[in-house]
């Protein structure tokens, strides 16, 4: 943000002033250009995922990848998230957090560029997995600068980050298979494209990190002393949170165009409900977390969010071809609770080192309790033959994620909490 003007030196020579303008000049322009490679980053944290989806019969015909390896795929996304999300906080420390999330952008560019070339399932893993260590770290460091560079402007900030990451899933899920086809049809080009976009983030975040020259520990925020989180309740009250919205949110990428489809919905209109879902995160994405910030607490968007969902699941099991864009609606609003916990991680620290390992612990944690989600929908839909079962128990889920939400939406510091001095034995 433009820093204020120095008006202490003498107004004669002209000089200074000029200086002054100059130096404000610059600061307005790196801050429009670290906003947008902001919402650059966000745009190309999702379509390494909800690019494949569409394509994965095409990519396991061509690799012969079994079943087996296929359900791996689909649970490595929630696996690296995790793991490289706890190593994020450590990495910031030591090269800073821009660096990082720029080291990120290239990771992400590489890594979907290269996959385009696997001959082999393993290759193809892997470096999905590369791509996807890109989308861990920046998904964690992000609100880390946000925090640090923007404190006044938090919610808008976040907002804008949400809005893009929405706005990135929809596209990539929307427009890979036409793309493909007006590309030639092969997967390997469709996959292959996205690098493009990543690319374009990964030259916008260079400029910023030599404009802002981060050093070390220096990068970390005010606090750069590791917390001992886990004596936070609020911490653990956003990680069970983050990881239970983040269950529901991977369960319906996966199957809400299965579940429209075995009501008699065609397949083009469920993938067109599917990016209902998705798209309707853009402008709440943008406007939530604004609303958000200005509260002392968010329990009220907890309560909300979560009750549009158990509407939306329980329409889905009793009437799904009844009123499908009002149940894709109610699912899509739901699944908003990814923004709302972004905007919570930001504001329950303190300090940008705070957020640092607020927001590791809590998607790190998170992401690791999501992980059985979309495997457990699949087995009871498996062994019932219909949808009943799996949607009662997503709707269930919601009631724990309510609670929880509504311990983490309190206006609390983790810092506060965490630094507490432990009550004695016995007392």
């Amino acid at each position: 943000m433009p820093p204020a003007a120095d008006t202490t030196t003498a107004p004669h020579t002209g000089v200074r002033p000029q200086t002054e303008r100059s130096a404000r000049h610059r600061s307005t322009y790196l801050g429009w250009l670290f906003a947008v490679a902001i919402a650059a980053a966000a745009f190309n944290l999702r379509p390494v995922v909800t690019s494949l989806g569409p394509l994965l019969d095409r990519v396991r015909a061509d690799l012969g990848m079994n079943p087996t390896l296929a359900g791996l795929l689909a649970a490595v996304p929630s696996l690296c998230f995790a793991l490289f999300g706890f190593a994020a906080p450590g990495m910031a420390r030591r090269v800073g957090p821009i660096a990082v999330i720029t080291a990120g952008m290239g990771a992400i560019t590489a890594g979907v560029l290269a996959r385009s070339f696997a001959g082999g399932t393993a290759v193809f893993l892997l470096l999905t997995a590369l791509a996807l260590a890109g989308v861990a770290v920046s998904n964690v460091l992000i609100p880390v600068v946000i925090k640090r560079y923007f404190p006044q402007r938090v919610g808008p900030m976040i907002g804008l980050y949400s809005m893009a990451l929405s706005a990135g899933t929809s596209l990539a899920a929307a427009v890979t298979v036409p793309l493909t086809g007006a590309l030639g049809g092969d997967w390997r080009v469709g996959l292959g494209v996205w690098a493009s976009l990543g690319a374009l983030a990964l030259l916008l975040w260079l400029p910023v990190m030599a404009a802002k020259r981060e050093r070390g520990d220096r990068a970390g925020g005010a606090t750069t002393d590791k917390l001992p989180i886990t004596r936070s309740r609020t911490a653990w009250a956003m990680a069970c949170f983050f990881g239970l919205q983040a269950t529901g949110a991977y369960v319906v990428m996966g199957w809400l165009p299965k579940i429209f489809q075995d009501a008699g919905v065609s397949e083009g209109a469920s993938g067109v409900l599917l990016a209902l879902t998705m798209v309707i995160g853009v402008p709440v994405s943008f406007v939530l977390p604004n609303l958000a910030a200005r509260r002392g607490d968010q329990r009220l968007f907890v309560v909300v969010l979560a009750s549009c969902g158990i509407a939306g699941y329980a329409g889905l099991a009793l009437a799904p071809a009844g009123a499908p864009w009002l149940w894709a609606t109610l699912v899509g609003l739901s699944n908003c609770a990814f923004p709302l916990v972004l905007t919570m991680i930001g504001l329950r620290a303190r300090t940008a080192g705070g957020v640092a390992q607020l927001s590791a612990f809590a998607q790190g944690v998170g992401y690791l309790i999501s992980i059985p989600g979309p495997i457990l929908i699949g087995r009871l839909y498996q062994a019932t033959g219909d949808w009943y079962l799996p949607l009662g128990f997503l709707a269930l889920l919601l009631v724990p994620q309510m609670l929880f939400g509504l311990r983490a939406a309190r206006a609390r510091h983790i810092e506060d909490e965490a630094l507490r001095p432990a009550a004695p034995a016995g007392a």
